[in-house]
């Protein structure tokens, strides 16, 4: 049986529905054979998580995913691996994103209140369950009250990039997204590459600007990438010395179609990309081991 791993997903601590120690179980309960936990912004699952894969003696990789200003038509994620999640910067730099986004919601509350549907931070604070509220939940109370018929409505009437509910989200720089990852003792990756929504030609050269940044990889395997985008990130990864990455994105329930480990079905990010990521970290003189 071929050894697969899953180095993005989410968890309660930001917009998953399984808890830290729920995720890494459901890991080992599939056979993977090495587990990253990347929430939005945030690292208060890490502890919890890394616990419960040491008890199964599962390998788990420390992370974050980070919101970066991006010019282009899509959005751009950047991914931070084998972070110290107590270090002072990166503590620091995601509270003050944590107090932005809090400020965000109330506003996105208030803009859905002028619209005349009734909702309330505290019916959303039930709704994420103790961890990050974020639009996922909001579209979830949404439809539980009857206003939309499932997420895509909810985004497409309300809450995404433009519509009457929108507020936009405080982001980092890349450079510094990459900067305090790197202080944490990270590595650096750019999350699917395919939400840039940009031309190959354009994403080489974006690609291009962030290895000049720091950036050490490319997630070039990932639920939404087919062969031909996956064989272009890998391509872009020889081209520019970069590592490789992969995962499904798996937020649970809140993204059903999505399989942790295998994405919409098809994902396999082979064992041998955990192994060639944590050589390289290791060889860089990581401060701690996972």
């Amino acid at each position: 049986m071929e050894a697969l791993i899953d180095l993005h997903t989410h968890s309660t601590a930001s917009d998953g529905t399984l808890s830290p120690e729920e995720l890494v179980k459901l890991a080992f309960q599939k056979g993977l054979k090495a587990l990253a936990l990347t929430d939005h912004d945030t690292v208060a699952g890490l502890e919890a998580a890394s616990k419960t894969a040491q008890k199964l003696g599962l390998a788990f990789v420390p992370g974050v995913e980070i919101s970066v200003k991006f010019d282009g038509p899509g959005h751009c994620h950047l991914l931070g691996y084998f972070i110290d999640y107590r270090e002072e910067t990166l503590l620091k730099t995601l509270s003050k994103l944590h107090e932005a986004r809090e400020m965000r919601n109330e506003k996105m509350v208030e803009k859905l209140k002028a619209l005349g549907i009734p909702i309330s931070l505290e019916e959303l604070q039930k709704v994420a369950g103790g961890g990050e509220i974020g639009r996922p939940h909001m579209a979830k109370l949404l439809i539980q009250k009857g206003v939309v018929r499932d997420f895509d409505e909810a985004f497409e009437k309300f809450l995404g990039k433009g519509r009457p509910a929108y507020v936009p989200k405080a982001r980092l720089t890349t450079e510094e997204a990459i900067s305090i990852i790197q202080k944490a003792g990270g590595l650096t990756s750019l999350a699917h590459p395919y939400y840039l929504g940009l031309s190959k030609e354009d994403t080489r050269s974006y690609v291009s600007s962030l290895k000049e940044m720091g950036l050490a990889a490319i997630e070039a395997y990932y639920t939404d990438h087919d062969a031909e985008y996956t064989a272009f990130c890998l391509s872009l990864a020889e081209e520019f010395g970069l590592l490789v990455t992969g995962g499904s994105d798996f937020h649970g329930a809140n993204k059903p179609e999505i399989e942790l480990g295998r994405g919409k079905g098809e994902l396999k990010v082979p064992y041998e990309v955990y192994e060639r990521f944590y050589a390289s970290w290791k060889a860089k003189g990581a401060r701690q081991s996972f």
